[in-house]
């Protein structure tokens, strides 16, 4: 019996001799992030390509997992206690609203080149195989019979920029803001229900087979064709649209937390990166790389573009004027109503 306790004492003091010696295994680390959501195919494909960079750079292992859905739905789920590592939205009063809640920094826009907005888009339109309405350009919209599919810009970046994208096509071909008004006053005649989000909008056109027409990123372009089969939908380029900026930002409140700043910080920056840009325009989200944006100029075809600054100063204060509760927004589709 003293022989066996002896040799238990040993064996114990030799377990912790080698757990002294021998480091602990590092647990792999996990990033959240949240986003808007017609952007899910193009950050499955990210993620799988950081993941194995950051192996390759850091030799460790990290796992990113990712939630999507309406980009101010997604905004306030993050507000309201959502544990995001990043947020990587398409449209700045979303990050602005977190920065107003304490859960992003205020001067996030310069924690990252370009306005922390590594890729930007444009609103086109889709509409059916062989284009049987004749749609060309923003008038087409407004005519009788004419169903347009839109997200609503009050949950979603997609129908607010979609929303901006129209009434600035007024003002770019020299008209006034009475003018303006009019036109997506008539143009919300013409949508017979607001989709949730980006998916939620295609899914009402291609799956419930609603409508003439989808007012949409220029990316889903690419999305429909992966989910749906080409042929299905051609892209329509009108004469003008809006500039659509894609801007990130680290979740300072879940990084401190988890002590994750330093890989979201990365995995934001592998976004600027040539092969993050690759991904993004075979996604047909514009890079900012010139010259990745070069190679794709089949996909980016070229059209007028007009800023937010432009029209309405920034997307906060179209936010007021527009889309705020008894905005502009509410006042016009009420009347379409």
């Amino acid at each position: 019996m003293r022989a066996l306790f002896k040799s238990l004492v040993i064996a114990a003091t030799l377990a912790a001799t080698t757990s002294a010696i021998s480091p602990p295994a590092q647990a792999q680390q996990s990033l959240l992030n949240v986003s808007y959501d017609v952007a899910r195919e193009f950050y499955k494909d990210l993620n799988a390509a950081f993941v194995d960079h950051y192996k390759k750079t850091t030799g460790q292992d990290i796992r990113i997992d990712q939630s999507h859905a309406g980009s101010s739905a997604q905004a306030r789920a993050v507000a309201d206690g959502l544990e995001a590592d990043v947020v990587t939205m398409n449209t700045t009063t979303d990050v602005d609203f977190l920065a107003s809640r304490g859960v992003v920094a205020q001067d996030w826009r310069t924690r990252f080149p370009d306005n922390a907005a590594p890729t930007t888009s444009t609103m086109l339109f889709l509409v059916r195989d062989g284009n049987p309405k004749g749609i060309k350009d923003w008038d087409d919209l407004i005519k009788p019979g004419i169903q347009v599919v839109v997200v609503n810009p009050k949950t979603g970046g997609n129908g607010r920029m979609a929303y901006l994208a129209a009434w600035g096509n007024v003002l770019s071909k020299g008209g006034t803001p009475g003018q303006a008004q009019e036109f997506v006053a008539n143009l919300y005649k013409n949508v017979p229900v607001l989709a949730r989000g980006g998916r939620d909008a295609t899914g009402i056109f291609l799956q419930r087979n609603i409508g003439d027409v989808l007012i949409t990123f220029e990316s889903e372009v690419v999305s429909v064709e992966r989910e749906f089969g080409k042929g299905k939908v051609q892209a329509i380029h009108p004469s003008a649209s809006i500039i659509a900026e894609n801007p990130v930002a680290i979740v300072e409140r879940t990084v401190q937390k988890k002590g994750t700043e330093e890989q979201a910080h990365a995995y934001l920056t592998f976004l600027y990166s040539p092969e993050g840009q690759q991904i993004a325009a075979r996604h047909g989200i514009r890079p900012r790389l010139e010259s990745v944006l070069k190679q794709y100029q089949d996909t980016f075809k070229p059209l007028e573009l007009f800023t937010v600054e432009q029209y309405f100063g920034s997307l906060g204060e179209a936010q007021k004027v527009h889309f705020n509760d008894g905005g502009l927004f509410d006042k016009l589709y009420t009347v379409g109503r």
